[in-house]
């Protein structure tokens, strides 16, 4: 009887050990990085020019998912941001694009503008944010629920909105730039109504300043940029006082014409001063050494502007990205040092990527068109002229959607869905659109693959117009220099997701993901409830 006692006892402390050996510690910081406008293949063009402690750390030590896709059409900032964060697409949580057509206020509103709250750390208006019209919750939400509002989450960028949806409704801050004259790091008093002293002492050092203060030249040879084109592009922008696209950008002398300090934004310091502003959150608020766990959501923007003037193939393309992949080796460092290794866990990813400059390919030979929203109002009108005798029936048109003015369409006697029919079915015929699809079409029809389905994930029957436009490949709608993004083609859909860190194993995949999956990922890793309209799914993969 001892024996069997002894042995019983023996394998209990056996099997509680076990379990606490496989329920590993819960990271001490999250850290979520997204790198504005980041195709995938950016890790793969410049990995031989990157070093090792940066996008090469990730990929060497974390687990990278190598066939990620935005799953919902738009692809613009802060649709992507919400999506990442929220686990799931515009047609639950609201926010459908940057700006849209407000069809109950009849006027185009800004994603996160709420005049109901005033500006802190500045005297204009650019702090009157909230993210009030996001409908569902973050991850970072149900971690700081699941903590009973212990933790701190904080939300940085030089983009408002960027900064702000990330960290949902009850973060503890979020931040980011206002440059003109100022330079400063600000907030919206719905966070709070001072700034913390940390942050008051971040402005003072006048980073921006410092960083606007020299030229932007190449951080190593520029003949060694052989991932790009000729530096003197016909294809790349100008800042206003250039002449040409061409090395060194004399950013000191072109800061008054270009917004002074908002020039920043459009070189690759911008994303070095979010790094130096992001540790000094790290640092002024303590996170990853509180009982509960933190939450910092970094987004660098930088990329996504200088990627919008001069284009995927530019020579400050690929810099801006050598001199990011610095940055975040800086980042990994002072986590190490700050919070601990094996204590964090970060992710990386994109909002959305973008299409190579359209009229580079055309000289190429590939199809490549540009929208002409002149031609499309002459086509539209002549459409609308043709079967109703009438130029009104159209309230607006934005984001490639039709919005219908009902109250015009029902004094005519007609009927909205057949006015959305025809409309559907002649516009379809315009030289750069695809497809073209209506409310009705989308709320009884399911598509369960392909652009419709991306299509039905990015329409919000409650927000979203009455009839829906697809351009063809490779077609935007813009200048003939630079770059830009919102469709649901692979050019703007295939981004990267790395993870690393605390519970994270090393490996790569190629099944594909969408970028849903990420929040419900790391919702399982904490332990908590995933985001509460979630749709996405969890890579159980990444897991050790």
């Amino acid at each position: 009887m001892k024996k069997i006692i002894f042995i019983l006892l023996v394998s209990f402390i056996f099997l509680n050990f076990t379990e606490e050996k496989t329920t590993p510690e819960k990271p001490k910081l999250i850290i979520g990085i997204v790198v504005d406008q980041m195709r995938y293949d950016y890790l793969t063009r410049y990995y031989n020019r990157y070093g090792n402690d940066g996008f090469k750390r990730l990929l060497n030590e974390g687990y990278s998912l190598e066939n990620a896709h935005f799953n919902y059409i738009p692809t613009y900032t802060a649709v992507g941001h919400t999506s990442i964060y929220t686990g799931t697409t515009p047609d639950h949580h609201g926010i459908i694009g940057n700006n849209w057509y407000d069809k109950f206020l009849k006027k185009s509103i800004y994603c996160v503008d709420d005049f109901n709250f005033t500006s802190v750390g500045t005297d204009s208006n650019y702090g009157q944010k909230s993210p009030y019209r996001l409908t569902t919750t973050t991850v970072t939400d149900q971690l700081l629920l699941a903590q009973n509002m212990r933790g701190k989450s904080i939300g940085i960028a030089l983009k408002d909105r960027s900064a702000i949806l990330p960290v949902g409704h009850t973060a503890t801050a979020a931040y980011w730039y206002e440059g003109k004259d100022k330079g400063y790091f600000i907030t919206s008093s719905f966070y709070r109504n001072d700034l913390p002293t940390w942050v008051t002492d971040f402005n003072k050092l006048q980073k921006a300043q410092y960083y606007t203060s020299k030229p932007w030249i190449t951080l190593y040879d520029i003949k060694t940029y052989t991932n790009s084109t000729t530096d003197n592009s016909i294809f790349e922008g100008v800042f206003t006082g250039e002449k040409l696209p061409i090395f060194p950008h004399d950013i000191p002398n072109l800061k008054k014409e270009n917004g002074n300090l908002s020039i920043i934004s459009e070189t690759p310091f911008g994303n070095s001063l979010t790094l130096d502003f992001a540790k000094a959150a790290i640092v002024g608020e303590n996170l990853g050494k509180n009982k509960a766990t933190d939450f910092l959501a970094i987004s660098f923007s930088s990329t996504d502007y200088v990627g919008h003037k001069y284009g995927v193939d530019a020579v400050e393309t690929e810099d801006t990205y050598l001199r990011l992949d610095r940055d975040l080796a800086a980042l990994f460092r002072f986590l190490d040092e700050n919070v601990g290794k094996g204590k964090y866990t970060i992710f990386l990813t994109a909002d959305h990527g973008a299409i190579r400059v359209p009229a580079y390919l055309d000289s190429l030979r590939i199809p490549a068109k540009y929208f002409n929203p002149q031609k499309f109002k002459t086509f539209l009108d002549s459409v609308s002229t043709k079967h109703f005798k009438s130029k009104e029936l159209v309230e607006n048109f934005s984001n490639y959607q039709l919005f219908l003015d009902k109250e015009k369409i029902h004094s005519l006697g007609l009927k909205l869905d057949e006015v959305s029919e025809i409309f559907a079915d002649e516009l379809v015929n315009f030289e750069t659109i695809s497809k073209a699809v209506t409310a009705k079409t989308l709320q009884k029809t399911n598509f369960t693959k392909g652009i419709l389905n991306l299509l039905q994930n990015g329409y919000n029957q409650k927000l979203s117009g009455d009839v829906m436009l697809i351009p063809n490949p490779g077609t935007i709608s813009g200048k003939r220099t630079g770059t830009t993004h919102g469709s649901g083609f692979s050019y703007d859909t295939h981004v990267p997701i790395i993870f690393y860190g605390n519970g994270i194993k090393k490996g790569t995949s190629k099944k594909r993901y969408e970028i849903t999956d990420i929040a419900p990922t790391i919702a399982n890793l904490l332990r908590i409830e995933a985001p509460n309209s979630t749709t996405g799914k969890i890579i159980e993969e990444v897991f050790k």
